[in-house]
């Protein structure tokens, strides 16, 4: 029989899909149900999957369109096999996407989902409320940068678990664990690796 899974590591990939689109606060984020909740996350991850399909459908164009030029040459064929490589790194992408969706039903049959709705609920609501906060201290440990450029997904992972640190008593140690942990689920080897680097300069700057 597989493990159970821990609650709180599902409930912080439901709020990190389920943050763009719950906007509610107060009593009416209180009446959000864990069907809610995930369809929102399953929107979110759907949403993506059409995206990076549509990036791929369009690699491998250029590279039909490359590969039929009149005039075919050596460049031609090796700039066509990056676009289809690319196109390949994409559709694997969005095929892990789809086996994310696929496998939310049974984690959250393998957890208390009393639990994992609590403590979703409580992130989301927590990001919304003390936004102004969580952002201006991501932003003073981002060098040279600015975190509206950041990829959708990475802000989001920064702003759960910097909501962690300072609003919920969540461990400094554990937050960024778990935030690497989404970071490598959802976003690619660059964004956990910058992720994990803002989030350890939020801590020596909350240990000051």
């Amino acid at each position: 029989m597989p493990p159970r899974q821990q609650p709180r590591r599902i409930s912080r990939e439901l709020a990190l899909l389920g943050l763009s689109q719950i906007k509610s606060h107060g009593d009416k984020l209180e009446q959000t149900d864990l069907n809610e909740l995930v369809l929102a996350a399953v929107r979110t991850l759907t949403a993506e999957i059409r995206e990076t399909l549509e990036s791929a459908s369009g690699e491998v164009s250029r590279a039909d369109e490359r590969l039929l030029s009149s005039d075919t040459r050596a460049t031609n064929v090796k700039s066509a096999q990056t676009m289809v490589r690319e196109a390949l790194e994409l559709t694997q992408s969005a095929i892990n996407r789809l086996a994310i969706v696929i496998d939310f039903p049974e984690r959250l049959q393998l957890a208390s989902q009393y639990e994992v709705r609590q403590y979703a609920l409580e992130l989301i609501g927590t990001v919304h409320r003390r936004q102004k906060e969580i952002e201006q201290t991501i932003g003073s440990a981002l060098i040279d940068w600015q975190l509206s450029r950041l990829a959708k997904i990475d802000q989001d992972i920064l702003r759960i678990a910097v909501s962690e640190m300072l609003f919920l008593d969540i461990p400094h140690k554990v937050a960024i664990n778990e935030a690497i942990e989404l970071a490598k689920r959802y976003s690619d080897e660059e964004g956990y690796r910058f992720v994990n680097g803002v989030l350890r300069r939020v801590t020596d700057q909350l240990a000051v």
